[in-house]
């Protein structure tokens, strides 16, 4: 969902109107993406939605959306979710599932979702099956990104977000033009609270305490697809085409790309 208003019925959580503008699929695709934070889910998801017309979907915006001066004001809950986010840690299942369900016409939307950051465990990957059979939808797959954890610090503790409208870049292999400075629109880059080191250690932590059940849920229904995650955007995004493969190329076809 490259634009603000295409984002602002996820942001709220408000049945607002979609606003994507991408042809309707029709075969709508509906994706999850796993794996360890810094591997690159958002990356990819960004890249990958404009392309089958899907929206990207991602937990962490909401979080980040709702940490900003005058962004959406956060809810008791999602302050707490906020703090618990600042310190490396994830939300509970409980809150996850609650801000999902919120947006619930998000995940039902005819032109399809990439999930990224939702479900992290098992529990919510049941509630999550369990919405889209409810809807009379299914799960196309679960593509999980990995890399070594030595990667992943790099990109993590490099990474520098732009305060104004988002765009992220890295210190040094994707350096800015003007240090300090968003090459997009001129705004103060910053580091992320959930992007220090002593954060990093204790997201991955997290991460390979629950990832393991996670991944097997989706194995053992089929859905898992596992793509490398190391090397640059592109190379990651190549590899991602070609394990996901026809679904995909169908799509582009069809909107004449």
């Amino acid at each position: 969902m490259p634009s603000r208003g295409l984002r602002l019925g996820w942001q709220t959580g408000d049945a607002v109107a979609c606003h994507n503008p991408a042809p309707v699929p029709l075969r709508a695709r509906r994706l999850v993406f796993l794996g360890p934070p810094g591997v690159g889910k958002g990356t990819q998801g960004v890249r990958l939605g404009p392309e089958v017309g899907a929206c990207h979907l991602s937990t962490g915006d909401l979080f980040r959306s709702a940490a900003l001066p005058g962004g959406v004001p956060p809810s008791p809950a999602m302050q707490l979710a906020i703090e618990a986010i600042a310190r490396g840690e994830y939300a509970s299942d409980a809150l996850a599932i609650d801000l999902v369900r919120e947006r619930f016409q998000c995940v039902r939307c005819v032109h399809g979702f990439l999930l990224d950051g939702f479900p992290r465990t098992v529990p919510q990957a049941e509630v999550l099956e369990g919405w889209l059979h409810e809807a009379g939808l299914t799960l196309d797959a679960a593509i999980n990104l990995l890399a070594p954890d030595a990667v992943i610090v790099d990109r993590l503790s490099g990474r520098r977000v732009c305060r104004d409208c988002r765009r992220s870049c890295h210190a040094t292999h994707d350096a800015p033009r003007v240090a300090g400075t968003c090459d997009a629109c001129g705004g103060a880059l910053v580091q992320r609270e959930d992007d220090r080191p002593e954060a990093i250690a204790v997201r991955l932590q997290a991460y390979a305490r629950s990832s393991g059940p996670l991944i097997d849920f989706y194995r053992q229904r089929g859905l898992l697809v596992d793509v490398d995650g190391t090397g640059s955007p592109a190379e990651v995004y190549a590899r991602l085409r070609v394990a996901v493969g026809s679904p995909f190329a169908t799509l582009v076809d069809m909107r004449g790309n």
